[in-house]
């Protein structure tokens, strides 16, 4: 049931971004008579495809061009979320930076980028992922979120700082599709219960 209302929400996601964007076949935008398709995709690789130099920045690139955040676009690529957290969102990601990876035990890390596990990977990455825009200013202490795999975090606030599920977000970088808050601390979901 999970991996249904992941793909239906991934699904809806794209049907609104391809009717939203109000470009034809031709991939003209709605009164821009001078607009080609160089500046998309047109090889159907996906919205990652996209070439903007222009506009601001969304979650993957953010984490691309971080070098403070390798392991975890090594593990978007390998759970082939980048088409997904490139689209529209709007998103909160909390963003474990690679010293954070390395804080797990031994051997979690390239265990999970296996291809076998990736399904393994996608619920932990889903984990850092809530659908919808999160200022700082509006999360209060004890505050629990929802995130894409189902499963919650809770928010803590003490003294000006911010936590999720224990972990510090020692910096908040905006996105064209969202916020990104780079944290200390992988969040892996609780298991399944038996």
């Amino acid at each position: 049931m999970k991996k249904i209302t992941t793909s239906l929400f991934v699904l809806a996601s794209f049907l609104m971004l391809n009717t939203s964007c109000g470009s034809d076949a031709a991939g003209k935008k709605d009164g821009d008579s001078t607009a080609t398709t160089s500046g998309g995709s047109t090889d159907g690789t996906g919205q990652s495809a996209v070439k903007d130099d222009q506009s601001q920045k969304n979650v993957v690139q953010i984490a691309v061009g971080s070098k403070d955040h390798t392991t975890l676009v090594a593990a978007v690529k390998a759970a082939e979320l980048v088409d997904v957290l490139s689209n529209a969102g709007p998103f909160t990601v909390f963003a474990p930076t690679n010293d954070a990876f390395a804080k797990l035990p031994a051997g979690t890390v390239d265990n999970l980028l296996k291809p076998e596990q990736k399904d393994a990977l996608a619920d932990v990455l889903q984990y850092h992922v809530f659908v919808g825009v999160l200022k700082l200013e509006n999360l209060h202490d004890g505050q629990v979120l929802n995130m894409v795999n189902l499963g919650n975090v809770t928010v803590g606030v003490k003294d000006g700082k911010y936590t999720v599920n224990g972990a510090n977000i020692i910096g908040t970088v905006p996105a064209s599709n969202g916020v990104v808050y780079v944290v200390d601390q992988v969040l892996l979901p609780p298991a399944p219960a038996k």
